[in-house]
């Protein structure tokens, strides 16, 4: 259990401050998690184990944000609405664009990748945990919401942000070319 009377005599500025402090840790702890892991195992395995850790961290991130603020919206609406309050959202100033087919979201720099970028260190293959991370995000809202990379480290334009990801729900009916739906398909 968790003793939070620490943080009711608080006031706003102090609760806020609070929150940067959790949230720079929570980086922190993850970045060196990465390092210590990638230096005892090799890049490759700690790019396996990150994989893993976030496809099941999203998943319990997104179910307690969907309880704890009460998003109940299914489809990109409800998806929008857990992805700007996802820790990762606020840590890396993630660009989110919604419309109503589908959601943008544009990561310019990733403090991740610049922080290996100015200690001289590779950029670590990150697109396969991003996919994991945002699809078992995305499918606590609505299992229907497909993922795609636009591009991600390593290997994006030098000129573009460090990734960018779309997620879309397709509709699920494929008609024939040149075939006109019958009313039955409509429905």
């Amino acid at each position: 259990m968790m003793d939070l009377s620490p943080f009711l005599r608080m006031r706003k500025k102090e609760l806020l401050e609070y929150l940067h402090f959790l949230l720079w840790h929570y980086r922190v702890v993850d970045a060196f998690w990465f390092l210590y892991t990638e230096e005892e195992r090799g890049r490759q395995a700690a790019e396996r184990l990150n994989e893993r850790v976030w496809e099941r961290v999203s998943a319990l991130a997104a179910r307690d944000l969907c309880t704890r603020f009460a998003i109940k919206d299914g489809g990109l609406e409800g998806f929008g609405k857990l992805l700007r309050l996802y820790p990762w959202t606020v840590l890396l100033d993630y660009k989110i664009e919604q419309s109503p087919n589908q959601v943008v979201v544009t990561v310019p720099k990733c403090a991740t990748q610049e922080a290996r970028r100015r200690r001289g260190l590779p950029e670590y293959a990150c697109q396969e945990m991003h996919r994991r991370e945002f699809t078992r995000l995305a499918q606590e809202v609505d299992p229907r919401i497909k993922i795609t990379c636009d591009f991600a480290p390593p290997g994006r334009p030098p000129t573009e942000p460090d990734c960018r990801w779309r997620f879309r729900i397709e509709d699920q009916r494929i008609e024939p070319a040149g075939e006109l739906p019958t009313d039955h398909a409509r429905q």
